[in-house]
């Protein structure tokens, strides 16, 4: 079993999304539980994924090679590094979280509903695993598809509105990606990320396919300028939608810069570090102060998605500047370190956040704030995990929030104190967007008879507020083990820049 580990967790959820489709027909109880029966048991192969693979190892680990396209030389090629694992246990823990929080929830073809989960699920460890280019772009495309369908049939007023806008910003952006591999393949003969990585480009090729990645990647980020499908997919989108959508789907954006722009285009990457760090820094703030004055909490949340997102491609290209301009490693290794752990926080962090505001939308259909005021009086313990979510989002020291942000403005500072100094900024307005959501809905008189109606969490919703609020402290109280497991993979990436510095 341990030779395939990887296509198991890939396949398992796609192909256990069959029997949960067709049980749902007339029993639907019976597809919940098979979803969630199949959600568990990924969820148990990626904690022995933990267990195979090895921290010490610079090598990518697990590795599974057989021919796909034999005319094209294209290979189902699969293996991980420190990074990946990380982001395929993310995955299946959410995915789990989803499912039972969706449990009552979706009455309408709720096996539709659970199968639709599934095979999104698979494809993101698929991402996440896919070492031949081509592979890799098939899991990226094929992950719209699920998400379009669960925004489409289960969101709101405006899903089609909101489904199309993010299924073409998302696939034009991978068009340019597209045509960036088909160059290097008729430059390489093959799709092999390896390969790619080992490929001579000038300096003009790589600045070409630098931009081409840049597009992709940066709308999945998603990055100042194109990211405004995604307050209207989280808007539009069930509760279990956008916490897959922040959750993991976000992250994606994030790890194709890791896989794509640093190894195979490192020297272009490098020069045009500036670019996404002042893009990166513009999300930062400027998106920020939007967060501030909206009324929809969904809409406040997903802003605040891209202002955090935000340090994460600030992380990973401080590591560049760094690299190119002191050489300073050490601090490169922070800065990217820092990336990676924000990356695995803003996961549990936004999760949570979207499913409070779930909990809420269940009970009273609006996520307007102005409806709400006083809801801790009737949802005391509803409202001790709103507001233990709303300080991780600000970045309390303790939560998981804190220590991502912290290693990012720290290594920037080592670059520039400016960069760090507009960095640092965030905190303050992220506290600010935050703590006045939780201000208005929480605090105060109840003033609203729907308010007084609303009921204490049950034992389904406090299940997952709990596993969620555990990953949240466990984090930011000891986030030695997540920074060991990518310790090593984090290096060697440096390293590299290191290699190729211009």
């Amino acid at each position: 079993m341990f030779n395939h580990l990887l296509s198991l967790l890939i396949w398992l959820p796609v192909v256990g999304a069959v029997p949960v489709l067709l049980a749902g027909h007339g029993k639907p109880n019976l597809a919940r539980w098979l979803a969630l029966l199949v959600a568990v048991l990924a969820f148990v192969v990626s904690l022995f994924l933990l267990v195979q693979y090895d921290p010490a190892n610079r090598a990518m680990q697990l590795v599974e090679d057989h021919l796909w396209i034999a005319s094209l030389g294209v290979h189902y090629g699969l293996a991980v590094d420190g990074i990946s694992v990380a982001l395929i246990v993310l995955t299946t823990f959410v995915s789990i979280l989803v499912i039972v929080g969706a449990w009552e929830v979706i009455q309408d073809k709720p096996h539709q509903y659970m199968a639709a989960m599934l095979v999104l699920e698979g494809l993101m460890i698929g991402v996440f695993c896919a070492t031949d280019a081509l592979l890799f772009y098939v899991f990226f495309e094929a992950m719209l598809i699920p998400m379009f369908i669960l925004i489409g049939i289960w969101g709101g007023p405006r899903r089609v509105y909101a489904t199309l806008k993010f299924f073409i910003y998302t696939f034009l952006g991978s068009i340019f990606m597209l045509v960036g591999l088909i160059y290097l393949y008729l430059k390489a003969g093959t799709f092999d990320l390896h390969t790619l990585a080992a490929l001579p480009l000038t300096l003009s090729e790589q600045s070409w396919l630098f931009f081409a990645f840049l597009l992709a990647f940066a709308v999945k980020v998603p990055m100042v300028p194109v990211h405004t499908w995604l307050p209207d997919a989280h808007v539009e989108a069930p509760t279990g939608g956008s916490v897959v959508l922040a959750a993991v789907m976000l992250k994606i954006g994030g790890y194709g810069f890791l896989r794509f722009s640093l190894p195979i285009v490192p020297d272009a990457s490098a020069h045009f570090a500036p670019l996404v760090i002042v893009l990166s820094l513009v999300a930062v703030v400027y998106i920020g102060y939007v967060a501030l004055v909206q009324e929809d909490m969904k809409k406040l949340v997903a802003y605040s998605s891209v202002a955090h997102m935000g340090f994460v491609t600030l992380g990973i290209f401080i590591a560049f500047m760094l690299v190119r301009d002191s050489g300073n490693l050490d601090m490169a290794k922070l800065g990217m370190q820092g990336a990676m752990v924000q990356m695995i926080s803003h996961g549990f962090v936004s999760g949570a956040m979207f499913t409070c505001i779930g909990v809420l939308y269940d009970r009273m259909h609006t996520r307007q704030i102005k409806d709400y005021g006083g809801v801790i009086n009737v949802m005391p313990w509803f409202g001790f995990f709103y507001v233990l979510f709303a300080m991780a989002n600000s970045g309390l020291p303790g939560t998981s929030g804190f220590v991502g942000e912290f290693m990012v403005v720290l290594a920037s500072f080592s670059a520039n104190p400016w960069i760090a100094l507009f960095a640092a900024f965030t905190l303050i307005i992220g506290a600010a967007y935050t703590l006045w959501m939780v201000k208005r809905v929480l605090w105060g008189e109840v003033t609203n008879h729907h308010v007084a109606e609303m009921k204490e969490i049950n034992g389904r919703e406090t299940f997952v507020l709990v596993a969620f609020a555990v990953a949240v402290l466990a984090l930011g109280i000891w986030p030695q083990p997540l920074i060991h497991l990518m310790d090593t993979s984090v290096s060697q990436l440096v390293q590299q820049l290191a290699v190729h510095k211009i």
